[in-house]
């Protein structure tokens, strides 16, 4: 974990300062088959604190993510994007169960420190035998800029 940490950080070294680094873990995404399957809690440490990365965007669309307790390590200054949608299935989420999600996780990192977005990519497991439609992919976007304006937007 600490060696992963020093090569990410070596490769943006050299970055502006006002550039945002972003960091997406991917556990796989081939038409629904995965790589990998666990919670965040065994590299929560490592990847929060000394990744020097700025927004990190984690896929939690399915059980196999884990909880939301690994936040608990995110420092002040970094923003966690949630991918609680799916890009694997074409069954449109619950708005209201998304919202009951981002709560959940909103006590370990400050709402304003948390964005939603698909889990993955929507081209990730491309090609034939895709089972999310461009029409699918429409709808889960739709969903994501409704929840995101229901749970950001202020009055007025």
């Amino acid at each position: 974990t600490e060696r992963y940490a020093r090569l990410f950080n070596d490769c943006i070294a050299a970055k502006p300062a006002e550039m945002k680094v972003a960091i997406h873990l991917c556990r796989g995404n081939l038409k629904g088959a995965w790589m990998a399957e666990g919670g965040y809690e065994p590299v929560a440490d490592a990847l929060f604190n000394r990744l020097n990365a700025d927004i990190y965007c984690l896929e939690y669309d399915t059980p196999r993510a884990g909880d939301f307790s690994p936040l608990r390590y995110v420092p002040k200054g970094k923003t966690v994007i949630l991918g609680l949608v799916s890009t694997k299935t074409p069954q449109l989420e619950n708005k209201d169960a998304l919202k009951r999600r981002i709560d959940e996780a909103a006590r370990y990192v400050a709402l304003e420190r948390l964005g939603v977005s698909p889990q993955c990519g929507f081209s990730s497991g491309g090609g034939a035998g895709q089972s999310v439609t461009a029409d699918d992919t429409r709808r889960k976007l739709e969903l994501l800029l409704e929840l995101a304006r229901d749970v950001w937007s202020t009055p007025g």
